[in-house]
Parts: C-alpha cells; sequence; structure tokens
C-alpha cells in the first residue's frame, strides 16, 4: 500500500475542508524517488544520493499512471533509471515527489522485494509494476 505524505495530507485536508487553493509544483509533471530507508510521511528516509541516480521524471499522458481505478494507478508503461555509475545501495522504498530534487514527497510506499543496485546496474519497473493505492 501507498501512504499519503505529511504535505500532502495537510494540502488535501485544506483543500477539501477549508477550500484552500492546492496548486502542484510542475503541471502533471511528478518525480519517482528511491530510498535505501523508508521515508516516512515526513519524507526522513534516505533517498538515494550517489553518482549517476537522479530522480525519473514522469509527465502526464504518454509513460504515466493509468486512469485511476478501484482506488489505485499503475504506471502505463515500463520506467527505467539511468545507469548506476557508482553503488546505489539496497533500494527497499519509493517515492514520488513535485520537483525534480528536494520539493515536497508526495506518496511514498516499498518495494515488494529489495534490489541491491551496484555500479553498471539499472532499476527498471515494467508497466504496471509500480502502484500507487489509496484505501
Amino acid at each position: 500500500m501507498t501512504a499519503f505524505s505529511n504535505f500532502l495530507e495537510l494540502a488535501l485536508l485544506n483543500a477539501t475542508l477549508r477550500n484552500v487553493t492546492y496548486s502542484p509544483a510542475s503541471s502533471g509533471i511528478v518525480f519517482i524517488s528511491l530510498y535505501t530507508t523508508d521515508p516516512a510521511d515526513d519524507d526522513s528516509g534516505t533517498e538515494v544520493a550517489a553518482s549517476g541516480y537522479d530522480r525519473f521524471e514522469v509527465s502526464a499522458g504518454l509513460g504515466g499512471f493509468t486512469t485511476a481505478s478501484g482506488g489505485s494507478c499503475r504506471n502505463s508503461e515500463a520506467w527505467e533509471f539511468l545507469t548506476a555509475t557508482t553503488a546505489w545501495g539496497s533500494i527497499s522504498h519509493f517515492g514520488i515527489h513535485d520537483a525534480t530534487t528536494a520539493g515536497n514527497l508526495l506518496y511514498h510506499g516499498v518495494l515488494t522485494t529489495t534490489k541491491v543496485v551496484g555500479t553498471d546496474d539499472i532499476v527498471r519497473f515494467p508497466a504496471s509494476t509500480l502502484s500507487v493505492k489509496l484505501d
């Protein structure tokens, strides 16, 4: 299951209960991040910070997420991070941010399988394998 970040929880509560407008930082663009520890709702986890790592940009439409159904969305096609030029460690969690660096964590979740990423490895998410599910 995927969880809301503290930032997104407050933004949605204020938008729906107080009529305070929530404006995403980048229109239709989010960035997938990889973590070696649980980012938790407050984004306190350890995001990969190694040579060759950049968050993966996902734009609306092609290459984005499927239409929400049954409380969830999935990646609509395969995603591939850049080749690791140094070891990234054991990747156990992912995040979805509103900026390519820093910015706000929106969602986070645990990967089904931890992946040890070494030099020259590539992290891939085949289509329909990264799911954002809200309960």
